[in-house]
């Protein structure tokens, strides 16, 4: 491909609006352009990255045995109606009607199509097991786009489901998954992607991982154990509190005027953060009714946790004159009847609590819950705390960081197949449901988080795996006939060799045109000039900059397809073989 007739905008500067640096590289550099919110269309740039990611998809899928298949993009609501998923999920599903006033979904995820494509044909047990996926453009209404490709609403996701006879032999397909996945990134050129213990979510299932790009540009918050191996996302890890016995005291009801938030009444009562009970409200989508976690005041709920318990969506609470609640002064004992509340791990032990005392004007100090209240059940749902307990080694070794979600895997079970009536004759005659595991990977997330990951201050430092051409050559004044033959040459005898070469073939500054490269992130550059052709040398360097020579001209190409062959072994050698 020659520069001067690719399809693509560059720009010099920092387009205004673009928070991290891949998103701004990226719309720099020519790879995408805003179309609407959390939409973009691929410039050939970008879509040379992602041909090539998806191709190690392809491959990787297929060395496990999975078999391409392709679901619609609209799928009628009805589909949905049997799994249930219609009325469950959010406004994330895009849902509209047809000329013929069918209800009709946009396809943001493919469970449902996957098993109705199966749903006839594997009726036998000796159909199983088997893996279909596919690599497909998707829609989810998401509320709040961001980062470029990191988050949007049309995304290409590669997505498998895997159909089994048993538990057992899920847990090992799903092994193969977890290897092949880590393949993936590897072979991506980013090995240091690790796996966390993740929360299903809509997709159901009771086991399930995350992939994850670990980058302060990250959106997730990961718990990591410094100690040992325990890694999660915020959402899934378990917190464990170790709380200090001070001795019990006598329940007193003490006036606290306009002390409506934890800190001020610690504050007014002179007592520690860590010995009250903080209380935090929700409603139920379904029917407003209010649900309340109470958390040690330190701590913070964990939504995803309270979600869970409930068993539904819920929403931050709106308290109205007529609410079984004071707002400001709700606390555990002597709370309505007419909530549903939920009393966190954090508070367990503590002797003497400061809460609210469901009076307008009062909070209770003293409060010991075990004592006090009929009954006390504790639950897990706060957020696990920086230096926190590991819940695998015990000690308090915990550190949060931020990642980046490049793929999931879950074990589903037989949630989808159970209500959608997919079933197979066993070999003893009876009829089971099969148990299903799913398998995502976002396309141009996977790209965007390699940006963000691989790049200097002038544009992005591409794997050679995947990135966009494996050589950029440079023709400083091509003008000069001599520099533009050898500029030439060198095109068309490494594009014989089948190396993928861009040829920067313009009349521009050299100081353009190198800048455009740095944009481009081809690893190997190939610097053609009046100057190194007097000194019989071609300039070979790599974008990372580790290397950078004058090499002479009858052992340049050598050099160059060397160069080449050493990147894709480096990034080969990361790469963990099958069990």
């Amino acid at each position: 491909m020659k520069v001067s007739k690719l399809v693509s905008q560059r720009f010099k500067e920092r387009p205004a609006d673009c928070v991290i640096d891949s998103h701004a590289l990226m719309v720099r550099g020519g790879y995408m352009k805003y179309v609407g919110n959390g939409i973009f269309s691929e410039y050939p740039i970008l879509r040379r990255v992602t041909t090539k990611i998806e191709k190690i998809i392809r491959e990787e899928m297929n060395m496990i045995d999975g078999q391409e298949v392709l679901f619609p993009v609209t799928m009628p609501a009805d589909l949905w109606d049997q799994s249930g998923r219609y009325e469950s999920v959010g406004s994330e599903l895009l849902r509209f009607s047809d000329r013929n006033n069918s209800r009709m979904v946009l396809g943001m995820t493919h469970e449902e199509a996957a098993v109705h494509l199966v749903r006839e044909y594997a009726q036998s047990y000796q159909q199983y097991p088997f893996m279909i996926y596919q690599i497909q453009r998707k829609f989810r209404d998401e509320a709040r786009p961001r980062a470029g490709m990191i988050r949007v609403r049309e995304f290409t996701m590669k997505d498998a489901y895997s159909f089994h006879t048993s538990q057992e032999d899920l847990e090992k397909y799903y092994d193969e998954c977890y290897t092949a996945y880590n393949r993936v990134f590897q072979r991506a050129g980013v090995p240091e992607v690790v796996t966390v213990a993740s929360d299903s979510g809509m997709m159901g299932g009771s086991v399930s991982h995350e992939y994850m790009l670990l980058t302060a540009a990250g959106e997730d918050s990961i718990v990591i154990c410094t100690d040992c191996d325990y890694r999660a996302n915020m959402e899934a890890a378990a917190t464990t509190v170790e709380n200090i016995s001070k001795g019990v005291k006598e329940l007193e009801c003490i006036e606290t005027p306009d002390c409506k938030t934890i800190e001020d009444v610690c504050a007014f009562l002179k007592a520690p953060v860590e010995d009250s009970c903080k209380a935090v409200v929700y409603q139920r989508n379904m029917d407003d009714t209010y649900v309340v976690a109470f958390v040690r005041g330190d701590y913070e709920v964990n939504e995803t946790k309270l979600r869970n318990l409930v068993g539904e969506d819920i929403h931050p609470a709106e308290i109205t004159e007529d609410a079984p609640l004071v707002a400001g002064y709700i606390g555990p004992y002597g709370i309505s009847d007419k909530v549903t509340y939920f009393i966190d791990n954090s508070l367990k032990g503590l002797d003497a609590v400061v809460a609210g005392a469901n009076k307008e004007g009062y909070h209770y100090a003293g409060l010991n819950l075990e004592r006090d209240l009929d009954s006390v059940e504790y639950v897990d749902i706060s957020k696990i705390q920086e230096g926190g307990i590991c819940p695998c080694c015990g000690k308090k070794t915990i550190t949060i960081k931020r990642g980046i979600e490049v793929g999931n895997i879950f074990q589903l079970g037989t949630k989808y197949t159970e209500s959608m009536g997919m079933t197979y004759t066993d070999s003893d005659g009876k009829l089971k449901n099969p148990i299903m595991g799913c398998y995502g990977i976002g396309v141009g997330r996977l790209a965007a988080s390699v940006c963000e990951e691989r790049h200097d201050d002038y544009g992005p430092i591409w794997p050679i795996s995947i990135a966009p051409w494996e050589v950029q050559i440079c023709c400083l004044r091509p003008d000069n006939e001599e520099v533009k033959a050898v500029a030439d040459e060198y095109y068309n005898k490494l594009q014989k060799a089948g190396v993928e070469v861009l040829y920067d073939d313009r009349k521009v500054r050299p100081g353009e045109m190198f800048a455009d490269a740095d944009l481009f992130g081809v690893p190997i550059r190939v610097t053609v000039s009046p100057r190194n052709l007097k000194n019989g040398c071609l300039e070979i360097s790599t974008r990372d900059k580790a290397v950078k020579e004058m090499v002479p001209m009858d052992e340049a190409f050598d050099f160059i397809t060397g160069l080449k062959a050493k990147l894709f072994a480096d990034i080969n050698e990361k790469v963990e073989d099958y069990k």
